[in-house]
């Protein structure tokens, strides 16, 4: 798996009702729920972003409530891989459930540059900008498998035979 996309910077301590407010968690389309993501932080986040592009966080990232829409949230809006310096264990199993790869790097997240292209391989643990190449502990085990699947759901179905 190959992510490429435009650097979006965000700083330490975003929790879950900044990624999405608590207001919107009555929506389920992930495209909508990508709308309001960041609003209140940032309220030219969404708009800015595009499929794939690759978001910096500071330390405790995706802290708060356990609420599954902060990825659906950042999926929706077109984030395709965060780099951490740290992130809350439940919202990082979140997104493995949901096929987000959060990548904790955090000599990466401090040195990516907004608005620079950047490429992100989980695979290998990857992370190169510009000549700068960044090597975090890649996926492993059923976590890698959950990211190859597409997520949770997608990798229980093929598990099971493709049965429902």
């Amino acid at each position: 798996m190959r992510i490429e996309g435009r650097v979006h910077r965000l700083g330490d301590h975003v929790d879950t009702d900044v990624i999405i407010p608590g207001r919107y968690l009555t929506l389920r389309d992930q495209a909508v729920l990508g709308t309001h993501c960041m609003e209140g932080l940032d309220p030219g986040f969404a708009a800015r972003v595009r499929p794939g592009d690759i978001l910096a966080v500071g330390r405790n990232f995706g802290s708060g409530s356990s609420r599954e829409h902060a990825v659906l949230a950042l999926k929706g809006a077109g984030i395709g891989a965060v780099i951490a310096e740290s992130v809350a264990r439940i919202f990082f199993r979140n997104a493995i459930n949901l096929a987000l790869p959060v990548i904790v790097c955090p000599e990466a997240a401090r040195a990516l540059m907004a608005g620079e292209l950047a490429v992100v391989e989980p695979d290998s643990g990857r992370i190169l900008q510009g000549g700068q190449n960044w090597t975090a502990p890649p996926f492993r085990g059923e976590v890698a498998a959950i990211l190859a699947a597409g997520g949770l759901v997608a990798h229980l179905r093929q598990s099971l035979g493709g049965g429902r």
